[in-house]
Order: C-alpha cells, then structure tokens, then sequence
C-alpha cells in the first residue's frame, strides 16, 4: 500500500472515530443513540473485514464516512432536534426539523454506488439499464425494510420509540422517507457513475 493510501485511510478512521466519540457525548438519549449509531458501526466492522479482500474505490470510501456522519450526528442530537436544521426550519418557516429527510435521501444515494461497486465487480449484470433498475429497486427495498425496522423498535421500546421514528406529526412520514431514498438513488446514479467508473477502472474492475 502507497504512502498517500494509507494516509487516507488513517485520515478516515480518525474521522470516524472522532465524530462517534463526539457522538456518544451526552446524546439525546442513550437508547436513541445506540439505534442511530449502529449502522455506522456495523459498516466500519465490514470495511475493517474486507479492506484487503474486496478493497473499495475512494468514492465509496468517502460516501460510506459521510453516511456514518450523518448517523452519528443524528443519533446525538436525533433527527428531530439537529440545531442546524432546527434553524433552516425557522428560516423558511418550516414546522418541522427536516434532518430526517436528508438522512433518507443519504439513504438512498449512497447505498446506490455502493450496491454499484459491487455488482460491477462481481459481473453481475450484463445490461447497465437492468443494472441500474435492479440498484434502484434495492435501495427503495432497503428503505422499506429500515422502515420496518423503526415499526419493530417502535413497538418494542417505548423509551427510544418516538425519537428513532422522528415522525414529527407527519401522518405520510413513511412514504416521504422512502421516497427521499429513491430519488436519492436515482440522483446517484445520474451523478456519479462516470466518476465511479473512472475510479473502477483505475483499480482494475471497471468495464
């Protein structure tokens, strides 16, 4: 590995790890915190797993740390009371904290080149155009499926229930979060798929 990869990579942890620690300093609440935060976590245990067998492109690298920021960020305050968006609110004279909505349309577009990477790597379309339908389709699934996982959190915990669904009153909250994550999605893919494919490339994978 180069000098410069593995400053990036040193850079990229010490980020992390110094968001997650500014993170779990006095959140919201500690319940709330662990739910938000878990994800980032499991996707730091990954990366740490495959660094060497399945080496990601810069791209994903940087996209999966603005993900796990904006989780961590969200579990410390929860997405209902993050300051910044608390005052966007104010200005245009919102009625809600939308941090929420940026959290489901991160969640769309970065698990879209991330699913990219992998599929391109592991050959498993021939087709972009079905490429792209399949990476859509995944990311709305995704969607649905974290939905459902706030249901069962909901149902289960009464403490950190209201909190991790950040419904704010808003009766069609569910389906406004899944379809920040699609345009997320579709976003993703009309933006970034040919620096994604020059990085690909780069390393070898690329078509």
């Amino acid at each position: 590995m180069s000098e410069a990869s593995k400053g990036l990579r040193y850079t990229w942890v010490a980020v992390f790890l110094a968001v997650l620690v500014w993170s779990g300093i006095n959140p919201h609440d500690y319940p709330t915190w662990w739910l938000e935060v878990l994800p980032a976590l499991i996707g730091f245990a990954l990366i740490a797993c495959t660094r060497n067998s399945f080496p990601l492109t810069p791209l994903v690298y940087v996209l999966i740390l603005i993900h796990s920021i904006v989780l961590m960020v969200g579990g410390h305050y929860t997405y209902a009371e993050v300051p910044l968006f608390d005052w966007i609110g104010d200005m245009l004279d919102h009625s809600r904290n939308n941090y929420d909505k940026l959290g489901h349309f991160v969640q769309g577009f970065i698990p879209a080149i991330i699913t990219r990477e992998i599929v391109i790597r592991k050959n498993v379309f021939n087709s972009a155009s079905w490429r792209n339908f399949f990476i859509v389709c995944f990311c709305l699934g995704f969607s649905a499926f974290y939905e459902l996982i706030e249901w069962w959190v909901a149902l289960l915990s009464e403490e950190a229930a209201e909190s991790f669904l950040g419904t704010q009153g808003y009766a069609w909250d569910t389906q406004s979060d899944m379809g920040w994550a699609l345009l997320g999605a579709i976003l993703a893919l009309a933006l970034l798929s040919k620096l994604h494919d020059r990085q690909l490339r780069a390393i070898g994978q690329g078509e």
